[in-house]
């Protein structure tokens, strides 16, 4: 714990209705922010939970609807956030994916399924900065954002092709945006491995997903499952003003699968 390292922020975390969203929501709030804005895209109960939790630890929780996709809804989602005056941090954690995971079938993959992906996880990305960006110009020090990559931008590996390839436009445009958007925003991706969230265990039996468990830590040098819990603290560290002279930064938390301790396959 960074004590109150947030006190009287504004934070806004898209994706935010379960798993890595909110544990960011979460500790944002715990760490004295004092308005956080939840973007959810269908799942309005689990959102609402999510900012049960935020208001537990003191902050104003803002519930917002929106598609990322959507330009026009990317600015709703900055829009919360206006009567605040500001916004400190920007975490740009929503994000799909197609499961198409034998990367040599390319017939399991549509033009549709990039460009969806891409919809989501690249361009509403950019959408969030550009609608956020007149809000985070006018925090008293430079804002941050903090965009949710993949290991499998980094080494190709994940999912599906359309997911580690919209993640690695996303780690692209990290570098591009800290080089345009420097001194006022700085801008930072975190690359997480397996999490053990609801995301993963889709379509899956709690057998398989214990299964599922038990290979990654058998495959990753550090032997551990992470929780969202443990990707939140580091991220939330690239928006804290501990991270104050990082920029352009992409930060891999994935207990070390990108070192290649096992074959692919395991991970």
């Amino acid at each position: 714990m960074s004590g109150k390292d947030f006190e009287g922020a504004v934070v806004i975390v898209t994706g935010a209705s379960t798993g890595l969203g909110r544990a960011i929501a979460v500790e944002t709030a715990s760490r004295g922010a004092r308005a956080v804005v939840v973007n959810y895209a269908s799942s309005a109960a689990e959102a609402e939970t999510t900012a049960e939790q935020v208001r537990a630890q003191g902050a104003e929780a803002i519930l917002c609807q929106a598609d990322v996709a959507d330009d026009a809804a990317c600015r709703r989602i900055a829009e919360a956030a206006a009567p605040f005056g500001r916004v400190d941090a920007l975490f740009n954690n929503a994000g799909i994916t197609k499961f198409a995971q034998n990367h040599g079938d390319l017939d399991a993959v549509s033009a549709e399924d990039f460009q969806r992906l891409y919809a989501v996880n690249v361009v509403g990305a950019y959408q969030m900065i550009r609608a956020a960006r007149p809000l985070m110009d006018a925090a008293p020090r430079p804002a941050a954002v903090v965009n949710t990559a993949s290991v499998a931008g980094v080494m190709g590996i994940g999912s599906s092709v359309p997911y580690a390839a919209s993640k690695g436009a996303l780690v692209t445009m990290t570098l591009s945006l800290a080089r345009a958007l420097a001194p006022k925003i700085r801008v930072n991706a975190v690359c997480p491995g397996y999490i053990d969230t609801p995301w993963f265990g889709r379509n899956m039996d709690e057998a398989g997903l214990e299964r599922l468990r038990q290979g990654v830590a058998a495959s990753v040098p550090l032997q551990v499952v992470s929780q969202a819990e443990d990707i939140a603290g580091p991220a939330v560290f690239l928006a804290s003003p501990a991270a104050a002279h990082i920029t352009g930064e992409t930060l891999l938390i994935d207990a070390g699968s990108h070192l290649g301790r096992a074959p692919l396959g395991m991970r």
